[in-house]
């Protein structure tokens, strides 16, 4: 949850952002020397992000993986912009991709979406995330409803959406329950 509409008026570089991270309370998100702060998480967002990080933990060990909840940036480079995110989750099996505070080369991504996000999770960031060589998933995951969507780059980064059964995520070679990844939301919290 960012707000866009109120970026510094000034450019910062890199590592006055980094610098900047290290000392603020709040994360930021940076776009080409532009810093934008990103608000709290709902209840039902943690819990799901938990779900999910529970549910890929010890899969992610056995592949020698590192799975990340929303702490670990992912940096993009795209027509010389410097560009770094906090994903919800991010997924890292690229042994070479061990900076200490981001991550260039994941290969799952997962965003829970909110009201204030989903516009920009589902555009810019989805976009901006098709960039990157090493990414095999992008996972979109509503709050609001039992719903998640699966973009895989071997469809083309076409939508798979799942809202009962199981979902498969090739990064983890793993097979998913939705009923897992809602398991601590109750039904009348998921639902309108």
């Amino acid at each position: 949850m960012r707000n866009r509409k109120y970026p510094h008026k000034h450019l910062v570089s890199v590592s006055d952002y980094f610098e900047g991270e290290q000392l603020s309370e709040i994360r930021h998100e940076y776009i080409d020397g532009q810093v934008y702060a990103m608000g709290d998480a709902s209840d039902r967002h943690g819990l799901i992000v938990t779900s999910m990080s529970l549910l890929f933990g010890q899969r992610a060990r056995e592949k020698r993986c590192q799975l990340f909840i929303a702490d670990m940036k992912v940096r993009l480079k795209i027509s010389g912009q410097d560009i770094f995110y906090y994903p919800d989750l991010l997924l890292s099996r690229e042994p070479t991709d061990r900076e200490i505070y981001f991550r260039q080369a994941p290969c799952l991504i997962v965003e829970v979406l909110s009201e204030s996000t989903e516009r920009v999770d589902r555009r810019e960031k989805m976009l901006a995330y098709q960039t990157l060589p090493s990414l095999q998933e992008y996972v979109l995951v509503s709050q609001d409803d039992r719903q998640v969507e699966v973009y895989r780059c071997r469809n083309e980064w076409k939508p798979d959406g799942i809202n009962d059964g199981r979902f498969y995520l090739d990064c983890l070679d793993l097979s998913v329950s939705i009923d897992d990844v809602y398991l601590d939301v109750t039904m009348e919290r998921v639902s309108r």
